[in-house]
């Protein structure tokens, strides 16, 4: 059963990420990976939330494996954030690939943050 949530979670979050990077890359005509920053520093954020919620004993281990393993697991992509930053490299946009690295790096964290804190504020009452 929790092979099948992974599978499901993993789906799901996928398809996210690639309806999110192909509708802010859009909308953003940029050699900055707009779309894949904003699923990862999402997912990032989810991830925190849940992580926030499972410190104080209330997300069951389906939750996790859906929505941890799964959904979070492939809505944020090191893959493809390694592959924009060298690709930035080689087009010599050596500035987006530094600024890539370190707003992900630290949006990323800062996301998780926010949703730990978030979490065990509304759960901690």
């Amino acid at each position: 059963m929790t092979l099948a949530l992974v599978l499901l979670g993993g789906a799901a979050g996928a398809v996210l990420r690639y309806l999110v990077d192909r509708r802010v890359q859009r909308a953003h005509a940029s050699a900055f990976p707009w779309g894949t920053l904003l699923a990862n520093v999402t997912g990032s954020a989810l991830l925190g939330f849940l992580a926030g919620w499972s410190l104080l004993g209330g997300e069951p281990d389906s939750v996790r494996a859906l929505l941890g393993v799964g959904l979070c697991g492939s809505l944020t992509t090191f893959s493809t954030f390694g592959y924009e930053t060298i690709r930035l490299l080689t087009e010599r946009a050596r500035l987006f690939a530094v600024a890539n690295v370190a707003v992900t790096v630290l949006a990323g964290f800062g996301a998780a943050a926010t949703g730990l804190v978030l979490a065990m504020a509304i759960w901690s009452r």
